[in-house]
């Protein structure tokens, strides 16, 4: 069970403020691991805090991923503070907007790319370069279902969630003989914010609970699990997956 521990491990969680991002930080406090949350607004340092009054080893650093040029610099203090060392990044920032595709704003198509797709393969190569020179580390993305499926009205979502799910093979593909282990996990329907316009239209929601063999959607906390196992060292030997946290809808 030691192989399951992260005690004396770093972890960066970008878009770690909420949702998903926040159970994944939460995961990897629980664990042992130092953690530093960013977000793009002041929810971040309210994580950190929160973590800090359970008695985990947390920190925060609020940054935009839009700013592309602030990028490296910002992932550099956030290494910095823990301490020049970092074992694990999770990437779980993400954004949806949806219309009618026949209506789909440019603007809105953009910003997708470059939060959910552009942002994360950057901070991907920026960990990787740390990683790959300390002889290793676990990278870890946040995909989605719509990496599998095209969706309805978000074909920006569904495009980046696609991108995501190959860059993270392809960065594997490179760097898994040099110790540095790229994974992702696809969650289904998680009961976050993001899904709030799926959540509240009743005939969608009613449609997708149908297919979940669970029978129920997911639930933050339903990730911890498969983050906390692809951070440590009992995963050494997984490189390049894709693992849904699905309740079993895609095998239906």
């Amino acid at each position: 069970m030691n192989k399951y521990d992260l005690s004396g491990k770093t972890a960066i969680v970008a878009g770690g403020s909420r949702g998903i991002g926040r159970a994944a930080a939460e995961a990897l406090c629980e664990a042992g691991a130092r953690v530093a949350v960013t977000g793009s607004s002041g929810a971040a340092a309210t994580t950190a805090e929160a973590l800090r009054s359970k008695g985990h080893d947390a920190c925060s650093l609020q940054w935009d991923l839009r700013e592309r040029g602030q990028i490296p610099a910002m992932f550099d203090k956030c290494v910095g503070m823990l301490g020049g060392r970092l074992d694990v990044i999770v990437n779980s920032a993400g954004v949806v907007r949806r219309h009618k595709s026949e209506d789909y704003p440019i603007e809105d198509w953009d910003y997708l790319i470059d939060v959910n797709l552009s942002a994360c393969f950057q901070l991907c190569q920026l960990a990787g370069r740390v990683m790959l020179a300390q002889g290793g580390g676990k990278i870890i993305n946040v995909a989605s279902m719509l990496s599998f499926f095209g969706g309805i009205t978000v074909p920006a979502y569904a495009a980046s969630k696609g991108g995501v799910a190959q860059m993270t093979k392809a960065l594997s593909n490179e760097w898994a003989s040099r110790g540095v282990c790229v994974n992702a996990i696809a969650p289904g329907y998680i009961d976050t914010d993001l899904n709030v316009n799926l959540l509240n239209d009743p005939k969608r929601y009613a449609e997708i609970t149908a297919r979940i063999p669970a029978g129920r959607w997911g639930k933050p906390e339903d990730i911890k699990g498969l983050i906390n196992f692809l951070a440590s060292d009992a995963s050494d030997y997984i490189c390049g997956a894709v693992i849904p946290v699905d309740g079993g809808y895609l095998a239906r």
